[in-house]
């Protein structure tokens, strides 16, 4: 029965490898190619998350001013630039067609946390309107169940989450996806956007190899102890024949 655990889990690791390969491969092609225009909002419900995320979208709109949600920042996988404690900053900005789409506008250090937000509407205010923003298109983090509460009266929030933002900031209806923003870099560089870069752990291998090496440990001991046991039996049968002639004598 343990044997076949340990080959179970051996062979899942493998599994895993080989997925994880093609997770891999295929976010290394959408990171890396050109910009494409976002679909209207009109098709965003119909949007299939497993071909849409991680694609590289440009558009033009403006952002709403003093609407910044600020998202804890933790350790990312895809924004190696980024390191400390701090926070993601989240904005509707609004399309020409009046669709709302929620950016990622970058990382903040917490340090820069109350100035920035005063600063970021200031800068909403004086600049002309449009944007030309390029990023990427994220859906929704899951809540954990150790995840802590949302704290909309100090405007933090723990789950990069677009409509519960929204709906507890009054923002009206948003994109179910969100865009990590890539350029531009506004005046100063807080917030501080960037490009994703994948550097996601593929260690399965080593798992893998650990399991079936178990197996052949618990294999290897196994053939040890029948090998004594039999070498024991064969000991005790050659004692009791010897036994049986010394009688017969």
């Amino acid at each position: 029965m343990l044997l076949g655990a340990l080959i179970a889990l051996g062979t899942w690791q493998l599994q895993r490898k080989a997925w994880k390969e093609e997770l891999i491969a295929t976010l290394t092609e959408r990171l890396a190619a050109p910009p494409s225009a976002l679909s209207a909002p009109s098709t965003w419900p119909r949007l299939d998350q497993a071909s849409a995320e991680y694609r590289r979208v440009k558009f033009s709109a403006q952002f709403e001013s003093g609407k910044a949600a600020l998202v804890l920042a933790t350790s990312s996988a895809f924004r190696p630039d980024v390191s400390g404690l701090g926070f993601w900053v989240f904005t509707p900005a609004r399309l020409a067609d009046d669709g709302l789409v929620v950016v990622n506008r970058g990382f903040v250090p917490t340090k820069l946390q109350e100035k920035l937000q005063d600063s970021i509407a200031q800068y909403d205010e004086r600049s002309s309107g449009i944007v030309e923003i390029t990023g990427v298109m994220r859906w929704p983090d899951r809540r954990q169940w150790f995840t802590p509460r949302d704290n909309p009266a100090q405007n933090v929030w723990f789950v990069r989450d677009p409509a519960a933002i929204a709906a507890a900031k009054g923002w009206g209806p948003v994109s179910p996806f969100y865009v990590e923003q890539e350029s531009p870099v506004p005046p100063g560089g807080w917030p501080q956007p960037g490009k994703l870069v994948v550097q996601l752990r593929n260690e399965h291998a080593q798992y893998a190899v650990t399991w079936f090496g178990l197996a052949l440990v618990l294999v290897v001991v196994f053939a040890v102890w029948v090998r004594k046991s039999v070498r024991e039996v064969r000991r005790e049968d050659s004692g009791q024949a010897q036994d049986g002639a010394s009688h017969s004598l």
